[in-house]
Order: C-alpha cells, then sequence, then structure tokens
C-alpha cells in the first residue's frame, strides 16, 4: 500500500477542547497536502473546516454527543441537525453506553435510528461509536447488531478518550460476525503499520490525529 492509497482511509482528527481556528487551518492544510479522506472536528468548528476545504475532494466529519454518549437523545439529533445545516458531510455519533451495559437495547437502536432518520435524507452517513474499551466480546457484537438494525452506515471502535482505542482483535471479530458492517478503527493508531494492520483485519477508514505521522513511517 503506497502512501496516497493509505491516506484515502484516513479521517484526520482534531477534536481537543482547546482547539482553536487556527489548529482547524493546519488540519485542513495537512488533510490537502497529504490527500486524506476526511477532517474530524468537533461540531463548532464543522463551518470552518467547510470554508476551508471549499472545492475539495475532502469531506467533513463531525461528532455528535462526544465523547461519553451520554445525553438526551434530543440533544444528539439537535446537535447533528446543527451540524448538518453548517455543512457535515459525516456524523460520528456515541452510543449511549450506560443505557447499553444495563441492556435497554431499544432505547440504544432507537436513537441510532433517529439519527440515521435525520442524516440520510441529507445525505449524511451515520457512524455509530461503541467504545470497545467498556464492552465484552458478545456486547460488542450486540452493538453491532443493534446498529446494523437501525441502518447506520459504520461502526467506530473508540472515541480516542477511553481507556483503551482500536484493536486489531475487535476489527477482525466484528468484521467476521457483520462483513457487510463498515468499521472505522479510531483511538491510539500512530504508524503506518498500526493502521495497515486495522485495514487488513478488515477496517474501512482509520480515525487519527496522527495521520501526518502514519503516512511519514511508511516505509
Amino acid at each position: 500500500m503506497n502512501a496516497r492509497e493509505l491516506a484515502r482511509y484516513i479521517e484526520h482528527t482534531e477534536l481537543r477542547a482547546f482547539t482553536t481556528r487556527k489548529d482547524i487551518e493546519k488540519l485542513c492544510e495537512e488533510a490537502k497536502r497529504y490527500g486524506f479522506y476526511g477532517v474530524c472536528v468537533n461540531p463548532y468548528r464543522v463551518r470552518d473546516a467547510k470554508e476551508l476545504l471549499k472545492n475539495e475532494n475532502i469531506k467533513v466529519i463531525s461528532v455528535v454527543g462526544f465523547p461519553l454518549g451520554a445525553t438526551f437523545p434530543e440533544v444528539k439529533i439537535q446537535e447533528a441537525l446543527m451540524a448538518i445545516h453548517d455543512g457535515v458531510d459525516e456524523i460520528d455519533m456515541v452510543m449511549n453506553i450506560g443505557a447499553f451495559k444495563e441492556g435497554n437495547y431499544s432505547e440504544v437502536e432507537r436513537e441510532i435510528r433517529e439519527m440515521v432518520g435525520v442524516a440520510h435524507p441529507q445525505g449524511v452517513k451515520v457512524k455509530v461509536i461503541i467504545e470497545t474499551c467498556y464492552l465484552t466480546d458478545e456486547e460488542k457484537l450486540k452493538a453491532c447488531e443493534l446498529i446494523k438494525n437501525a441502518g447506520a452506515d459504520f461502526v467506530k471502535t473508540s472515541t480516542g478518550f477511553g481507556k483503551e482505542g482500536a484493536k486489531a482483535r475487535d476489527i477482525k471479530l466484528i468484521h467476521q460476525k457483520f462483513p457487510e458492517l463498515k468499521i472505522k478503527a479510531a483511538g491510539g493508531i500512530k504508524n503506518a503499520s498500526q493502521a495497515i494492520e486495522m485495514i487488513e483485519a478488515g477496517a474501512s477508514r482509520i480515525g487519527a490525529s496522527r495521520g501526518v505521522d502514519i503516512i511519514e513511517s511508511l516505509s
């Protein structure tokens, strides 16, 4: 895999609390320079990123209910609608992990389905972050079942704010059981060998704040 091919898997990410417009300018310039698939930014920065990437073949992705997933479903929907208004191309929503852990599957699936219902008519893809570090293997597969049933486009492994990030074994586990469900591996991916390992395990996207390091480490 060459640098250009690997770059098209990467969503170059800047989600720190203290991110400024200058940081987004740097992120977008790097995305253009290396040919990344997209940039992933906080909702407040969607408008900045869309402006900076105007006329570029680079997607703008944003997060909803981030990083805990524990707010009201109505708040997540409103957050998504505002990001859609500002031109977002894809939404990464955090599943209600607490509700899921207590077995309230119908509520979790309904929330995802409602998100899909507002996003898809606008041509916006939906990824669902399940935060694999907090789930058993059985729970990871159950979460993917809900995501599939609700019509979302991707499962995303991690926020990058949990105790652990993406693991190739989790990608393999999900890909083998749900080959039709696309997977975004995120959290702790720092170099090309890690990124390629995730792709070979079945990931369709790589979310990383170290996108430049990943490409420059490709040997």
